[in-house]
């Protein structure tokens, strides 16, 4: 246990996960730090043993929960998952994987006719945008989010978050999006759509004359008229994009919501959970705690590093007693990464020591079939 836990609570996820009044469970942090496996078994756990029926969403291109939960692939539609311990709790368990380009499809089918779809997806910036565009796939884990709650098939939803350079930028997307909708350019772009179809740029030039031959010069003429054809297609679904990232904002805000922070003890991971905490608080979003993942605990935390490191040294002088030595080495440096761990954890505790808090030893294997899922899932809840 590290120190912070002593004055941290403890956090009760198995609490959480059986409360009917919480419906999602949204795991975030930094990159690498376990959330797509934290995901997982929180997910598997709340199946088996809380009896709900409950879906996965990730965004983990590498396809990682897909082998662990033993499915031969992912997809944009949830999976159930065969072959899980729910005989007595009635639970189930579902699993899907964003699929970012397919989800910005299906919003343009849901919400145009199918030539005004036709038009949109044919457009070499549409094509970009719903591929590459930076934080397209935040957003779309945000719709794909907004879609599931609205469907209300499941007793709960847990989101494992994109691995993105800044966990907060899946809090940002939708505000990003309203202002990339609101932007001076694209109301200029859209002027010539709303005024009776004149071409893009008979009208820009006409009304912005020297603005229209800066914004050719910049991005090119055809890249304009793509991003022009673009917008003026879209212009009827802007309400609906900002309105849904609204209604998904304010779900995020209730206390059917429960995020966990996930990180693992180390400065970056720690500060980047801290910034999402204090992010979250301003919000007025409910953190319900932190997970501290792949922690190191020595096996005789009595003996420290310094008594260990004295002990080999004069087994070594005694001769005959090289492989004890080595064991004591090998626990002194277990034991000072273990104190470096607490410290850098101490960190997050010191500046939210009213958040709830519980960590997991490292394994000694990654993570990848459904037993591994079980034991974290035990780790994480403290049966």
């Amino acid at each position: 246990m590290v120190p912070s836990e002593d004055a941290a609570p403890q956090l009760d996820v198995d609490q959480i996960l059986a409360d009917p009044g919480v419906r999602i469970v949204v795991c975030c942090g930094a990159g690498g730090v376990g959330k797509t496996t934290t995901a997982a078994a929180l997910a598997l756990r709340a199946a088996e043993h809380h009896g709900r029926r409950t879906v996965v969403l990730t965004i983990d291109p590498a396809r990682r929960l897909a082998q662990s939960l033993g499915l031969t692939e992912l997809d944009n539609t949830p999976r159930q998952v065969k072959g899980i311990d729910v005989d007595g709790s009635g639970g189930e368990l579902h699993a899907m994987m964003l699929d970012m380009k397919r989800t910005f499809d299906d919003v343009v089918l849901q919400h145009t006719d199918p030539a005004k779809a036709a038009e949109i997806f044919a457009n070499p910036f549409y094509q970009a945008m719903s591929s590459t565009f930076a934080g397209t796939q935040e957003y779309m884990a945000m719709e794909k989010l907004g879609q599931l709650h609205a469907r209300g098939e499941w007793d709960l939803i847990v989101v494992d978050t994109p691995p993105s350079r800044s966990a907060l930028d899946f809090l940002d997307a939708p505000a990003r999006l309203s202002r990339f909708l609101d932007g001076r350019m694209l109301r200029l772009l859209l002027a010539p759509a709303r005024s009776g179809g004149r071409s893009m740029f008979s009208l820009v030039t006409a009304s912005f004359g020297m603005f229209s031959k800066v914004v050719q010069k910049v991005l090119g003429a055809q890249l304009l008229t793509d991003l022009s054809g673009f917008v003026a297609a879209l212009d009827s679904m802007f309400g609906g994009f900002r309105q849904r990232a609204e209604q998904t904002y304010r779900i995020l805000q209730a206390r059917e919501t429960a995020f966990l922070l996930v990180a693992t003890p180390e400065p970056d991971a720690v500060r980047e959970a801290a910034y999402f905490a204090g992010r979250l608080r301003e919000e007025q979003m409910p953190l319900a705690g932190l997970v501290l993942n792949r922690v190191h605990r020595p096996a005789v935390p009595e003996l420290d590093a310094e008594q260990s490191r004295v002990a080999a040294e004069r087994l070594t002088e005694l001769g005959g007693h090289e492989a004890t030595a080595d064991v004591l080495r090998a626990h002194a440096a277990l034991a000072r990464q273990a104190v470096r761990e607490q410290q850098v954890a101490a960190r997050f505790t010191e500046a939210f020591p009213a958040v709830p808090a519980v960590s997991v030893t490292a394994q000694p294997a990654d993570v990848h079939d459904v037993d591994g899922l079980r034991t974290i899932g035990a780790a994480i809840s403290r049966p």
